[in-house]
C-alpha cells in the first residue's frame, strides 16, 4: 500500500521562493531514496509563502526508513521557515 503526504510548510514574510529554492536539492536527494515515488516541493500561487512538499512512498517501510534517515539530515534553512508545519498523511488509492 503506498502513502501519500503532504506537508505544508509556511515561510518567513516575503521569503517563500527562497525557502522553495532552497528545497530543489533535497528533493532531488531524497527521490534516489529506495521506496520513494514523488518528492516535490510546490509553492503557492495565492499566498508566495506557503509551501506544500507532496511526498508518495512505496509503502509504510520505504516511509520508515527515510523518516530514519532525514534524523540525521540538518534542518533545512530553519531561519527561512515560521513553525513546524504541519503533516498529512494518506492511504494512496488512485481515483481516476
Amino acid at each position: 500500500m503506498a502513502i501519500r503526504l503532504i506537508v505544508t510548510i509556511n515561510a518567513a514574510p516575503g521569503r517563500g521562493a527562497e525557502l522553495a529554492q532552497g528545497y530543489r536539492s533535497r528533493c532531488a536527494e531524497i527521490m534516489n531514496e529506495p521506496g520513494c515515488e514523488q518528492f516535490e516541493v510546490f509553492q503557492s500561487v495565492v499566498n508566495p509563502d506557503k509551501l506544500a512538499i507532496l511526498e508518495r512512498w512505496r509503502d509504510p517501510a520505504a516511509l520508515d526508513a527515510h523518516a530514519k534517515l532525514n534524523s540525521t539530515r540538518p534542518s533545512l534553512l530553519p531561519d527561512l521557515r515560521v513553525g513546524r508545519g504541519e503533516r498529512e498523511d494518506y492511504e494512496y488509492n488512485r481515483t481516476r
